[in-house]
């Protein structure tokens, strides 16, 4: 299930939409011509799979008859609708193949074995149809009884079906008290325009996302992270362990999204910034920011001359060519990737400005690495100070050893002492992929005609970054 704000026109080609109105504002705003009080929801579904929106069983009032009535009831308007189905000591038991239309029971109730037959047909003897079809009744008998009327069993439906609506109703969605008024008693003042109703969202969820323990919802555009909040209400509803991913790159991140989300872990309620319940939940989550074009250009370190520089000054258009071409792949490589990192890799620095304010903020070059490589992380020790080691396995299904030290706390030597109190030996079959930082002397094993089963995590860090395929 995909639920999306806004959709370009190619991606309604494979999908089933349908587009659902939200009463989220009932005071209304203003247009040049209406007060428009509601937004657009619009769900996708895939066209060649059957229904996936989470539907409820209601319990009806009163039972309706299974056998349909009325208009295009009959046998012959729906042969296939016309089946026996077979009960025993008031169970369902199985469901009967259609007869061919040659075929007429004798009776509503007939007896096949120790089971009885019942058939679709009414009090004058009429022979009318199923509400469902051959293709549809396995998926309903949780909603189908047995009930006997004057001495002849008969079925009954007794829940209906229960699906969302195309308009949604209600204070719960009004964006005023559910979104603005929610966010400033978590955050404590206003700091964020126009966020939907914690509601909204948490309904979006229910009706869209049936496990509880396997889901895990994508938010690209996370703004004050209501969709983390709405998934982290449920699971404190049900217990349920599903996953979110947030992705925003707006300046309110560090001021409204990641202090929401941990502020709603800690407690459910919030008055003007502080917790009015301890009503929290198990939780953990892990942020990570990305370096941006901006940041690069930031911490290139290019060495010109005065005339290279006078130069590069002629023309805008040469100027931005030079900087995207040979400026990147050549004057300034050394800047992109710089070998002295590797040296200390749990120091590494970049100049990042925040808040108009450039500063040197700390890189994880282990965590880069495992996505650069495409590394499933299965287990991640600090076994020592200055020695991270990252188990898991590629996307091709190699198992991936990777191994970081810091170089001036430990020698070849050293490492090599690690690698055997440890029982890491590179020439057993226990990996098919060991990385690892510096220049060492760990024993190697050539696995292909160039390629050997020790790397250095530098070479291969330069591969994927400069390297296309």
């Amino acid at each position: 299930m995909i639920v999306l704000n806004q959709l370009t026109s190619e991606i309604f080609y494979n999908f089933r939409n349908t587009r659902i109105s939200v009463i989220h504002n009932p005071k209304g705003s203003i247009t040049k011509d209406f007060n428009r009080v509601h937004e657009y929801a619009i769900f996708l579904t895939p066209s060649d799979k059957s229904a996936i929106i989470e539907r409820d069983l209601v319990q009806n009032d009163t039972p309706r008859k299974l056998r349909r009535w009325g208009e295009n009831s009959l046998r012959t308007e729906r042969r296939l609708s016309f089946y026996p189905i077979y009960v025993k000591d008031g169970q369902i038991i199985k469901i009967g193949e259609v007869p061919v239309d040659s075929f007429h029971p004798e009776a509503k109730n007939t007896i096949s074995g120790d089971m009885i037959a019942i058939w679709p047909i009414d009090q004058d003897g009429v022979e009318r149809r199923w509400n469902f079809g051959l293709d549809s009744i396995n998926d309903n008998l949780d909603r189908i009884t047995i009930i006997e009327q004057d001495g002849v069993l008969d079925l009954f439906v007794t829940h209906e079906m229960s699906v969302p609506k195309t308009i949604w109703t209600g204070g719960e969605y009004d964006a005023g008290n559910y979104g603005n008024t929610l966010l400033i008693n978590i955050v404590g003042k206003k700091l964020f325009d126009f966020p939907k109703s914690i509601n909204l969202v948490g309904q979006c969820l229910k009706v869209t996302v049936k496990s509880k323990s396997e889901s895990l919802i994508l938010d690209y555009f996370a703004g004050s992270g209501t969709t983390g909040h709405a998934v982290i209400n449920l699971n404190r509803e049900d217990e349920g362990k599903r996953k979110f991913i947030l992705v925003e790159m707006g300046a309110y991140f560090d001021t409204v999204t990641k202090p929401r989300i941990q502020k709603v872990v800690y407690s459910k309620d919030w008055k003007d910034g502080k917790p009015v319940s301890r009503e929290g939940i198990s939780h953990c989550f892990k942020y990570m920011r990305l370096e941006s074009y901006e940041d690069t250009l930031n911490n290139l370190m290019p060495v010109r001359d005065i005339e290279q520089e006078q130069t590069l000054g002629f023309s805008d258009n040469f100027r931005e060519g030079y900087m995207l071409q040979y400026m990147l792949d050549v004057e300034t490589r050394d800047s992109l990737l710089n070998l002295e990192w590797f040296d200390d890799p749990f120091n590494m620095h970049l100049n990042i400005t925040r808040n108009n304010e450039m500063q040197p903020t700390r890189v994880d070059l282990v965590e880069t690495f495992n996505y650069l490589i495409g590394l499933v992380v299965e287990s991640y020790a600090v076994p020592r100070k200055g020695i991270v080691v990252v188990a898991g396995s590629n996307l091709t299904g190699e198992r991936i050893l990777v191994i970081w030290r810091d170089c001036y706390e430990y020698s070849n030597d050293d490492l090599n002492d690690f690698l055997r109190k440890s029982r890491y030996n590179p020439l057993d079959n226990e990996f098919d992929r060991i990385y690892v930082n510096g220049d060492n002397n760990v024993e190697n094993l050539k696995i292909g005609d160039e390629r050997w089963k020790v790397a250095l995590i530098e070479e291969e860090f330069g591969k994927r970054m400069f390297e296309m395929n």
